[in-house]
């Protein structure tokens, strides 16, 4: 019998039985996929952010290496040799999962797991005995009723990473964190992009500042925004897609292009995973209910990631499946979710950990802000890259952090010390007296903190 049988194998459920196994658990892990590392690094994070930076390296040869002297003639892509980089990158990453299985001895089964009990987990023809399961199965692309995928022209995320040609006219539906990562990619690189939203802004949910500023930059390679637009139906014809909508004013409207990327969102998967043989049952959205220790209703069948809904990131998953496994070995186990910090892989980046303006503002919570632009850190403006600002917003009596909104570059690595701060109950006086190192990317955030004092010092 193990210990412990963890059903997917993406960054939740890997890092779950990683943790468990050092621990001193008997682990197994089921994947029905050949290769280990679930969406996130076979067709999701991964691959996407290899894609991004060929896209991205591709932008700046054409539109900015001659303003630093260096010049470039006949500049071409080659897509194959693009994906082949791509493919060897996923290749490489989910090879290292492999090893660390062996490494730690999780065993790995390979094949559709399915709960025959709460102490049995069936994979084809065998069955695995465990005092303790986790659902780690992960989640899918969201399909748009009236708009069925076909995976050639009508595509999701997973398709969009797979292109043998850059669109002429992309369109995506859905101004949200994959529309826009994905669209920004074949706009680099030379496609149409429209970008149809049903709500008003990008990203929702962010701080609106970050919302304009990120429409402005996308906007500046290409890309173009309807809002207030609901897209009912979509037809193939030929080597073009037709999309049928509705305005604002409820005005019918019709949009054409070679290719449709759906990006409205992702559901969770649960087919055939026999969730009733233990009496689970699905909440109104599709998600595993479990309570704050992420136990379901079994208390020894546990689940975590984009199953059980929240943030469907894949750190916000790999912390649960460490909370999941210490609870099991001694438990305790705690995820801090008001310190998970989110990204989007955008150019310039999107980053935030916290509460936003809006969120305070609703919850009544005193709040004061400082800011700073990245047009005035030497390093950025060095790099070419003095794009976007750094927010802190502190509370307004006692100066601890409460969120923290970035766009600018390499926003998704300076995150990690707002994550810090907020995890250790820092101010932003905290952070406005610890010395950061000049030039570099980061003094942004320690002035930002100092506008919240008002205090900057390089600051307008």
């Amino acid at each position: 019998m193990y210990d412990l049988v963890v059903i997917g194998s993406g960054p939740g459920g890997y890092v779950c039985a990683i943790r468990a196994a050092q621990l001193g658990l008997k682990v197994a892990i089921i994947e029905r996929y050949k290769t280990l590392g679930g969406t996130c690094l076979n067709v999701g994070c991964i691959p996407s952010k290899a894609l991004l930076r060929s896209s991205e390296h591709f932008w700046m040869a054409d539109k900015h290496f001659a303003e630093h002297g260096i010049e470039t003639k006949e500049l071409k892509v080659n897509l194959k040799k693009m994906l082949d980089r791509k493919r060897n990158v996923v290749s490489q990453i989910t090879g290292g999962v492999d090893f660390l299985m062996k490494k730690n001895k999780i065993e790995r089964f390979e094949g559709h797991g399915s709960i025959v009990d709460k102490n049995t987990v069936a994979v084809g023809d065998q069955k695995l005995e465990a005092k303790n399961i986790v659902i780690a199965t992960g989640s899918k692309p969201n399909a748009l009723p009236g708009v069925a995928f076909d995976k050639k022209r009508i595509i999701s995320s997973t398709e969009a990473l797979e292109l043998e040609e850059i669109p002429k006219h992309l369109l995506v539906v859905g101004a949200g964190v994959i529309g826009l990562e994905m669209g920004s990619v074949w706009a680099r690189l030379g496609a149409k992009v429209s970008v149809i939203e049903y709500g008003s802004v990008p990203i929702p949910g962010n701080d609106k500042m970050v919302q304009k500023q990120l429409q402005k930059s996308l906007e500046e390679i290409g890309m173009e925004f309807i809002y207030n637009t609901a897209v009912k139906s979509a037809q193939v014809k030929g080597s073009s897609v037709e999309l049928g909508a509705s305005d604002k004013d409820g005005k019918d409207v019709k949009f054409s292009g070679d290719y449709c990327l759906v990006a409205i969102g992702r559901r969770p998967y649960t087919e055939s995973l026999g969730l009733e043989n233990i009496g689970l049952e699905l909440d109104s959205r599709g998600f595993v209910p479990v309570n704050e220790h992420l136990q379901t209703k079994q208390s020894n069948v546990y689940a975590i990631g984009d199953v059980i809904g929240g943030m469907m990131l894949a750190h916000k998953a790999e912390e649960e499946g460490i909370c999941v496994a210490e609870t099991i070995a001694n438990g305790r186990g705690h995820v801090n979710y008001d310190a998970i910090p989110n990204v989007i892989y955008t150019f310039p980046e999107v980053a935030t950990v916290g509460k936003t303006e809006e969120q305070l503002k609703q919850d009544g919570i005193p709040f004061k802000t400082g800011k700073f632009a990245m047009a005035a850190n030497g390093r950025a403006v060095a790099m070419g890259e003095g794009v976007g600002f750094i927010k802190v917003i502190a509370h307004k009596d006692t100066d601890r952090i409460l969120g923290v909104h970035m766009i600018c570059p390499q926003a998704s690595e300076l995150i990690a010390e707002a994550g810090l701060a907020m995890e250790y109950y820092a101010s932003s006086e905290d952070i406005g007296i610890t010395c950061h190192a000049h030039p570099t990317l980061s003094e942004s955030f320690k002035e930002a903190a100092l506008s919240a004092l008002k205090r900057a010092l390089h600051g307008a």
